[in-house]
């Protein structure tokens, strides 16, 4: 596995090089936005560890850079600010998960190995659930033909329910397989994603696809008319 740093804070890069380096882990670094750009684009990684405040090129804009250009490499983006619209903006930029320093090392590779885990494997095959589709190696969704747009993070919850359609799935079992089981905050961030699925996957189409299971979690279905 291939990761790439970018960080400008050149001891802390370093440290995390060897560290990774001990894991078994081939590792490139850049301390700033450029060269991060440019490396990630001319070479092929498994992962890419993004500071968000970095010289030159900031780690939103290489981030949006790369999907644009329809890189899907796993982002994680590393950043000394906290603060619920700086993770917004990360994510709605393409970025996969988001840690904030500092930042425990053992959390640090849990989440690497978590983002690899949840990588599209090349030919993965398209999930059907009545007229929506999901292409998880392409990120894309589309239902009766028309396609719908998702972040990073509401494509990856509705893939686990999609991998699992029809049945009962739970707020943690989506905690554990979308955010990783290090994850330590409100866990009724789910409802907040599952409510942005609904208002962008059923309330334009006059379905009702997915259905809140009391006290059991969330089902994904084929989805009928909501007036039926």
């Amino acid at each position: 596995m291939r990761l790439l740093i970018v960080e400008d804070e050149k001891r802390l890069a370093a440290a995390l090089a060897r560290g990774l380096t001990s894991e078994g882990y081939a590792v490139g670094l850049a301390h700033d936005g450029v060269t991060g750009l440019h490396m990630a684009r001319e070479h092929d990684y498994d992962l890419i560890m993004l500071d968000i405040m970095l010289p030159g090129l900031n780690g939103y804009r290489v981030c949006a850079q790369l999907r644009a250009a329809g890189r899907d490499t796993p982002i994680l983006m590393l950043t000394a600010k906290d603060g619920e619209y700086d993770e917004a903006e990360g994510l709605d930029t393409g970025a996969d998960d988001y840690l904030t320093k500092p930042f425990s090392y053992v959390v640090l590779v849990a989440r690497i190995r978590a983002l690899l885990r949840r990588r599209p494997r090349s030919g993965a095959q398209l999930l059907r659930i009545g007229d929506l589709t999901i292409d998880p190696a392409a990120k894309r969704v589309d239902r009766a033909g028309t396609d719908i747009t998702l972040t990073a993070k509401e494509f990856a919850v509705l893939e686990h329910l999609a991998l699992h359609a029809g049945q009962v799935v739970s707020k943690a079992d989506i905690l554990a397989h979308v955010w990783d089981f290090a994850y330590d905050g409100d866990p009724n961030i789910v409802e907040v994603y599952v409510s942005a699925l609904r208002r962008k996957l059923d309330v334009p189409f006059g379905r009702r696809s997915i259905t809140t299971v009391r006290g059991a979690g969330y089902l994904l279905e084929s989805g009928g008319d909501r007036h039926a």
